[in-house]
């Protein structure tokens, strides 16, 4: 088994000044995520851009209120766009399920999940019967998705929650969840079984090199017989421990995972009530848990006025200083008023340092809100290079704060498409180099908590003029580029 530790990076960065946001949620258009206990879960954004014009766009889940378009107008102006009106929303995630490329959005919600296609220019239509998506009345809150051939649509599959119908629930009453096959007449629905009450799944490459799908369960549900699942795509079972895949039983309720230290092997974390566990990829193909000291169990508040434990919720990697390193956002809060966590439980902005350890710096940095978050994303709200931050909340409004870091890194962008039915290349993974530094990206939809984005792919680079691009399409084939600083490099597959 491979030492825990990071490596140190070979090439020196030069010290960036220290990261810096500046609040500006009061750009964004009223939106909050409420609802009773149905709701104490979810929140998640989706993050895209639906009009072509190089801006994020932002659909926030709203619970017991309507789910909200958000349309990027430049300059940190929002404005609220009209779509099919949704209540009951838990997440959502951007995905181009016709391959016409233009995205569309899957919705996840308490009661029938929803898929609103995409028509360009922001405009969306309500299509679950067009899509052929099989009606269900489950309780939804994590949703992923692939491709396994590129000529049709892709696989689907939505995590669900406590089966609301169990007359002996809600405690042990975890539902089935469900895989959607790409049929002629649109979805075959087959359960995925045993359900432990996902709040988070993603299809990605694992440690032993196969795409695997992750389920982080929520122990607070299953209470007893259940655990973290791994599930081989390509054999259709369930890892156990004799395939090296360790029974973990924890709160779970995010994934984000990233490789760390340019092995080409994503590292995974997993957020829960008291630690946030981050796991190595071993070369062996199992998983570790890091040692303490790296900094991201973020197991207690660290304003030090709540010693109870923290609840993290969405996980998101980002270079948010543009040095080369993937730093570590988690949005964190109470349930609702759980006695035995903490109630004033600020959000981690944790900064990966040169020797791979992570550093602790929200307060000083602006981001370290206390509302009862929920769901996040990292992206360039403005186009200037800088990572903003948004964050959507329980029973508050959402949080914007933009990077006004004085001094930071080069980047570039990585934007894929490809011209069959997997227009986005999902599957793919990125490699950059720089100034001998090498970091390396699964292009994915999954993971985080209710939600995700699909954006181009952003890289710091340091001191870097340029970079060395080497893109693995999902067909194995490879593509290599020359990225010039503060440029977004379109690959399309040839």
């Amino acid at each position: 088994m491979r030492p825990l530790l990071l490596p140190l990076l070979l090439s020196v960065s030069p010290l960036w000044a220290e990261v810096a946001f500046e609040d500006v949620s009061d750009r964004l258009p009223e939106h909050r995520y409420e609802g009773g206990w149905e709701h104490f879960v979810g929140g998640g954004l989706a993050v895209f851009d639906c009009n072509a014009d190089q801006l994020p766009d932002i659909y926030a889940a709203g619970g017991s209120n309507p789910a909200t378009l958000i349309v990027n107008l430049g300059d940190f102006a929002f404005e609220v766009a009209e779509t099919p009106v949704l209540t009951d929303v838990t997440g959502a995630y951007p995905i181009d399920i016709d391959g016409d490329g233009i995205k569309d959005l899957f919705v996840l919600r308490v009661g029938a999940n929803a898929i609103l296609k995409g028509l360009g220019n922001c405009r969306f239509a309500r299509a679950d019967a067009e899509f052929g998506l099989p009606g269900s009345d489950a309780w939804s809150t994590a949703f992923t998705a692939w491709w396994e051939d590129e000529k049709t649509r892709p696989h689907l599959v939505i995590g669900n929650y406590v089966d609301r119908d169990d007359p002996d629930g809600p405690f042990e009453a975890c539902d089935d969840n469900e895989l959607l096959r790409p049929a002629p007449e649109g979805y075959r629905a087959e359960a995925l079984s045993p359900g432990f009450c996902p709040l988070s799944i993603l299809t990605a490459e694992d440690a032993r090199g196969r795409q695997t799908l992750r389920l982080s369960n929520d122990r607070h549900y299953y209470v007893r017989g259940g655990y973290e699942q791994m599930w081989d795509i390509q054999e259709q079972r369930f890892l156990t421990e004799a395939d090296g895949w360790q029974t973990v039983a924890l709160w779970g309720m995010g994934i984000a995972s990233r490789d760390l230290n340019a092995d080409g092997r994503d590292e995974v974390m997993l957020t829960s009530m008291g630690d946030q566990l981050m796991q190595i990829a071993q070369i062996d193909g199992t998983y570790a848990a890091a040692p303490f000291d790296i900094g991201t169990y973020a197991q207690r508040p660290h304003v030090g006025d709540d010693g109870r434990p923290s609840t993290g919720w969405h996980a998101e990697f980002g270079d948010v200083d543009n040095d080369g390193r993937a730093d570590l956002f988690i949005a964190k809060g109470n349930v609702d008023q759980m006695p035995g966590m903490a109630t004033r439980d600020p959000n981690n902005l944790l900064l990966q340092k040169p020797d791979g350890r992570f550093e602790e710096v929200s307060v000083a940095a602006g981001v370290a809100s206390l509302a009862r978050s929920r769901g996040g994303a990292l992206a360039d709200f403005d186009g200037d290079g800088r990572l903003d931050l948004i964050v959507s909340n329980r029973r508050a409004p959402l949080e914007l704060y933009r990077n006004v870091t004085p001094e930071i890194g080069n980047w570039v962008r990585v934007e894929l498409s490809q011209t069959n039915a997997n227009r986005d290349a999902i599957g793919a993974r990125i490699t950059v180099t720089s100034d001998g530094r090498t970091q390396s990206v699964q292009q994915v939809i999954g993971g985080g908590h209710a939600g995700g984005q699909l954006l181009p792919r952003h890289f710091g680079i340091g001191a870097a003029d340029e970079a060395d691009i080497l893109v693995t399409w999902p067909d194995g084939t490879r593509s290599a580029a020359v990225a010039r600083a503060g440029e977004t490099l379109r690959l399309t597959k040839p």
